[in-house]
């Protein structure tokens, strides 16, 4: 039985762990073949291999998203491993918060490389592959729909306390889907964006278990008072938070066949909830 995905070329940031991880699976259990990113190399590969062990194809490109050369090291894998280059999501983040006037630039500069710069630079080193790929179809007669998905947050649709950095990054990237919606429509490309509002991770855990998470060097801290976690849930009309596969579920619905039509969309992954 064919599957919905079969044979196209996915590429997610981030997805050696949480979200990320629980979105190459769900593309690579309808067909897709995988280019796995995370910025060590041990996730990475425990992802790639574990959809190997599950009859897929997926190949690794571990390294930070905000390296100079990434972009085009990412991309070069798709195009050596596969020849190709289908879907591209942009998930890979974490948050750095202090209200604005503790804020250093080191953590502005942080957060806005990793969520905002990093996905221009993949996209604008995809642009070249993807045209020639485009070129070559329309000459052949043939139209073939790519994908990008861009991952954004209700912080920044509705904006957060203590997260200036963040939501500023959030709501840039909402801005470069729907510029790139425009400009990419042309070649057959959608280019969506889906906000995630409280999505249990590593990163949205028990703060109150010291967790913290090693970025490049810097030792971070993870996760959410327990007593705010508890209140955050309570104002989800659905009446908690939502899990990586249920994250992902919304990711997939702009890289199956049937959204070929929906390109410069926001769609809220939120349980319901309408603002924070």
């Amino acid at each position: 039985m064919s599957k919905n995905l079969d044979g196209k070329v996915a590429l997610v940031t981030g997805s050696g762990r949480g979200i990320g991880r629980s979105i190459a699976m769900k593309l690579a259990s309808q067909g897709a073949r995988l280019v796995i990113n995370d910025l060590d190399a041990a996730p990475a590969e425990e992802t790639a291999a574990e959809i190997r062990a599950q009859g897929g194809k997926a190949v690794m490109c571990a390294g930070s998203v905000t390296a100079p050369d990434f972009a085009e090291r990412f991309i070069g894998t798709a195009v050596s491993e596969y020849k190709g280059l289908d879907i591209i999501v942009n998930n890979a983040g974490y948050t750095w918060d202090s209200v604005i006037q503790k804020m250093t630039d080191e953590q502005w500069y942080a957060i806005m490389d990793c969520h905002l710069t990093a996905p221009f630079r993949i996209l604008r080193a995809a642009q070249p592959v993807i045209r020639n790929l485009a070129k070559a179809e329309a000459e052949a007669g043939q139209r073939v729909m790519r994908k990008v998905v861009n991952i954004s947050s209700v912080a920044g649709v509705f904006g957060n306390a203590g997260q200036a950095n963040y939501s500023a990054a959030k709501a840039g990237i909402v801005g470069m889907t729907q510029t790139l919606a425009k400009e990419w429509g042309r070649m057959n490309v959608t280019v969506n964006c889906v906000a995630f509002g409280l999505i249990k991770t590593r990163l949205t855990g028990n703060a109150n278990e010291g967790g913290t998470a090693n970025i490049e060097g810097r030792e971070i801290k993870v996760g959410v008072n327990p007593g705010l976690l508890a209140a955050m849930e309570q104002t989800i009309p659905l009446g908690r938070g939502g899990t990586p596969e249920e994250a992902a579920g919304a990711v997939y619905l702009f890289c199956q066949p049937e959204s070929d039509y929906v390109s410069g969309q926001v769609l809220l992954c939120t349980g319901g909830l309408t603002g924070i």
